[in-house]
């Protein structure tokens, strides 16, 4: 579709660009030297360079050289953590809970919160990510943060059971409060930690509540294979059964990598009645030695959308999802045993449309195509590690790095051009944190937010 020179301007052209689209079975292809028409924050046209030469725009970006991908979506992480990147180093997962994590985290303020936010919003637009699901605690500070800085997210108030009903009372409440806070761009769920911190009558309650109010559910689940054991032996059922039994998987649901999910699991999430999806973050797993990964092709063979993710910065060192879709693909040929799985193109797909549907935005992001809201990454491929190009998905999944995205536009609005963030000034957050920091990391005091314990 091309729009008429008559129209009223555009909001945004940008032209002279290759363009990843999706067909009308959700297969990945190229359009080059395409133009993409923004109005009003939504995609009018994906066109030709040529038919957008007479059209009317607010603003022009000219994209030679470029790849115009889908912003990428962090579908779970903990924003505010990347204050902690690099405090908890090279221990198991009881130890990293335990002995530093909780400890830390009960020195946190809701300052805390924010500059840490504000730094890893600022760490994911510089990385194409335009959307991320975060799970964490004052959350009315990263909400403040998001609509600051022009980012999209699905936020959730996390709780545990041992903080009494007053936690998943105000996950609720967050919730309701912000739902379509920042002109839309902020959706909201409710957040119970996980199977193992949170007991069964709050997970029911939480179903209800997410039934009674239309919201979904994003919690951990069966994140390693130590978690799926503990819980057979305790209670005779894995992390998944838990989460059927309790109602939980009769919502929509975003599950926390599930390396542990066991093959007794899959019918259980196949005959799940709402719309279950996993994040998937793998640098994690394997800074932990867990032994198994997230099982992505048995999960699409039953239907369950996988998405990527980074988790927190302070196990994963980073927020860097085209780490993570990289790395998807390699880990999964490794752990299938089978070179032909994950391809470039699959992994891409991951990386657009089913981590828009794991997060509940299949509907509006996720590809470039008119209706969708305009959430557009530009890739420079210019560089002499992407070339010679012989396959681009090859390229933008094994060659190409975060650092390689020159613009970062959600809602039509951009948020990084030419490398120049435009929303953020990183060098006031880094002072406000390094303030902060003596008495943030603190243990001292011998409190914990929590017990591990699995």
């Amino acid at each position: 579709m091309t729009p008429s020179a008559a129209d009223s301007p555009a909001s945004l052209i940008i032209s002279a660009c290759t363009v990843l689209v999706h067909d009308d079975q959700e297969r990945i292809g190229f359009e080059e030297d395409a133009a993409i028409v923004v109005r009003n924050g939504v995609v009018e046209a994906v066109t030709t360079t040529a038919g957008v030469a007479g059209l009317a725009a607010a603003e022009r970006l000219d994209a030679r050289g470029q790849v115009a991908l889908p912003g990428l979506i962090n579908c779970h992480t903990h924003a505010p953590m990347v204050a902690l990147r690099g405090l908890a180093e090279d221990l198991p997962t009881q130890e990293w809970f335990n002995d530093v994590v909780w400890p830390v985290e009960s020195n946190l303020t809701e300052r805390d919160v924010e500059s840490g936010a504000r730094l890893a919003c600022a760490e994911m637009i510089r990385a194409g990510v335009t959307c991320f699901a975060d799970h964490y605690f004052a959350m009315d500070a990263v909400a403040r943060v998001v609509a600051d800085c022009g980012m999209r997210a699905l936020l959730g108030e996390a709780y545990f059971s041992s903080l009494g009903p007053e936690g998943r009372e105000r996950s609720l409440e967050f919730a309701l409060r912000h739902r379509g806070f920042a002109d839309g761009r902020v959706t909201t769920a409710l957040a119970p930690h996980s199977p193992y911190t949170v007991d069964d009558t709050d997970l029911a309650a939480t179903a209800r509540l997410a039934g009674e109010h239309g919201l979904p559910v994003h919690l951990h689940a069966a994140e390693n294979r130590d978690q799926t054991e503990t819980s057979l032996a305790r209670h005779g059922v894995t992390p998944i059964e838990v989460l059927e039994r309790t109602g939980i998987l009769d919502t929509d649901v975003l599950l926390a990598h599930g390396t542990g999910i066991a093959d007794r699991d899959l019918p259980v999430l196949q005959r799940a009645p709402g719309r279950t999806a996993v994040a998937t973050a793998p640098r994690g797993y394997l800074k932990f030695a867990w032994p198994d990964t997230t099982p992505v092709r048995a999960l699409r063979d039953i239907g369950v959308d996988v998405g990527l993710a980074t988790d927190g910065a302070a196990s994963n060192n980073s927020l860097d999802v085209w780490e993570s879709m990289a790395l998807t693909s390699l880990v999964q040929k490794s752990s299938e045993g089978d070179p032909r799985w994950l391809t470039s193109r699959q992994a891409l797909h991951h990386a657009t449309l089913q981590s828009a549907r794991a997060v509940g935005l299949g509907d509006s992001v996720g590809s470039i195509a008119p209706g969708r809201r305009a959430d557009i990454v530009l890739v420079d491929l210019t560089g002499p590690h992407t070339q010679p190009v012989h396959d681009l998905a090859a390229t933008l999944v094994h060659s190409a790095r975060s650092a390689d995205v020159s613009t970062t536009i959600v809602d039509g609005r951009i948020l990084m051009r030419d490398r120049t963030l435009l929303t953020i000034d990183v060098p006031a957050v880094v002072r406000e944190l390094e303030e902060r920091l003596p008495a943030l990391v603190d243990r001292s005091h011998g409190r914990r937010i929590q017990d591990y314990d699995t």
